[in-house]
């Protein structure tokens, strides 16, 4: 059986999260349900299973591809384009406040 690997790796940056919560929801004044940073520029948007998605809607707008958990205790990564969710070995883990 093949491994499937993320083809995108080339896109990930040294970032720095944009924000200690979703920073659209915090301008609106929307929830979140959790936390993902996107891996090119630090944008922390709020997960599918919040009301507004701003992570997905982020990756539809800036075409950056992979995001990783912003959630404490979770260093999972995923890659919208490969429909992939997979870890990093020796990667930063990123959590919120």
């Amino acid at each position: 059986m093949a491994i499937e690997t993320c083809t995108h790796l080339d896109q990930v940056a040294d970032v720095t999260p944009s924000s200690e919560g979703c920073e659209d929801c915090l301008r609106i004044g929307g929830t979140w349900v959790h936390l993902r940073m996107c891996m090119s520029c630090g944008h922390v948007g709020c997960c599918d299973n919040s009301p507004n998605r701003h992570a997905t809607a982020h990756f539809r707008t800036s075409e950056h591809p992979i995001i990783q958990s912003y959630e404490p205790g979770e260093d999972w990564w995923f890659c919208y384009i490969d429909d992939l969710a997979f870890l990093v070995d020796d990667a930063r883990s990123f959590a919120h406040p």
